[in-house]
């Protein structure tokens, strides 16, 4: 069975194992990574866990239309550009039920450029604790938007030995996140699932490169290729990998993203607070004592009413 049959052969009644009071439906989280529950049907490019169905997301949504009752992205959207994530977000109304809701967690644009200012501000005063805040937040405005290989500048600066203003990176990125980070930096490099070879560069040449180990193949296409050549195709590799952010949002531009692909009821969230029934007991935004996930994020739900 593909992974699509898979996706659609769990489309049937889902509920809270966490919950004394059984809630019905299919809630979707797109994007998952690590963070998905078995009760919800979880799709990603990536999956090590058999709770999660492999579906490649830049090729549409592999759901029926009118189908689930809530879909969960987070940190997902900005990883398209502009107008994929607009189709990415019409493909959410598109398999959403009438009523049902779209819950969307992205990097937050507007906390950014304001803690930006304000470290800017401080530097400048010469505070030398807002100096180091001011590096992180250039890390944060653009590391994972501008970086050519795994991890960039941020997995730099957790290999040094002590970080020096610890507090304001974990109000940022959360605990969890950054000790899953560390705790990955050693294997992290290896651990990148390369893109397709362009058709163009081996067209005369792909029949008999299908024939070859994958080893041997990326041994043969860095000797057809000059140094420079292979290290931007590496660089290329890498830039379609799903790792680099592609856009950013602020609570206006969400709104108004999400209000062009149909959606009403438009509003913005804390981690612990949905519309999506019994939401607090899946603990995706929020630990299980109630701390953020990821507090660096604008949470943004938004409704489908059809016309129909």
């Amino acid at each position: 069975m593909s992974s699509i049959d898979a996706a659609l052969a769990q489309l049937k009644v889902l509920g809270t194992s966490t919950s004394q009071t059984r809630v019905h439906g299919c809630f979707v989280n797109l994007g998952c990574g690590s963070r998905y529950h078995p009760d919800w049907l979880n799709i990603d490019t990536w999956a090590p866990d058999p709770d999660i169905q492999r579906h490649d997301l830049q090729s549409g949504i592999p759901l029926p239309d009118n189908s689930v009752d809530a879909v969960y992205h987070s940190h997902v959207l900005e990883h398209f550009d502009r107008s994929a994530g607009m189709a990415f977000l019409r493909e959410c109304f598109r398999v959403l039920k009438n009523e049902g809701i779209i819950r969307v967690v992205v990097p937050d644009l507007e906390k950014i450029a304001r803690l930006y200012l304000m470290a800017l501000e401080g530097s400048c005063a010469g505070s030398t604790q807002w100096h180091r805040n001011y590096e992180w937040m250039l890390l944060e405005m653009y590391d994972q938007a501008v970086r050519e290989r795994p991890g960039g500048g941020i997995t730099d600066y957790f290999r040094g030995s002590q970080i020096p203003n610890r507090d304001f990176v974990v109000s940022r990125m959360g605990e969890v996140p950054i000790r899953r980070l560390i705790d990955s930096l050693s294997g992290y490099l290896g651990c990148q699932e390369p893109a397709a070879i362009s058709r163009a560069i081996f067209r005369r040449a792909k029949k008999r490169l299908a024939r070859l180990g994958p080893a041997l193949r990326e041994r043969t296409i860095r000797i057809l290729l000059a140094e420079r050549d292979y290290g931007a195709l590496q660089r290329g590799r890498f830039r379609q990998s799903g790792e680099v952010h592609k856009w950013m949002y602020d609570r206006y531009s969400l709104g108004k993203c999400l209000q062009g692909a149909g959606f009403v009821q438009i509003r913005e969230c804390t981690a612990s607070e949905s519309g999506i029934t019994g939401w607090q007991d899946f603990n995706l935004d929020t630990e299980p004592d109630g701390t953020v996930y990821k507090p660096d994020s604008l949470f943004m739900e938004a409704v489908k009413i059809s016309s129909k």
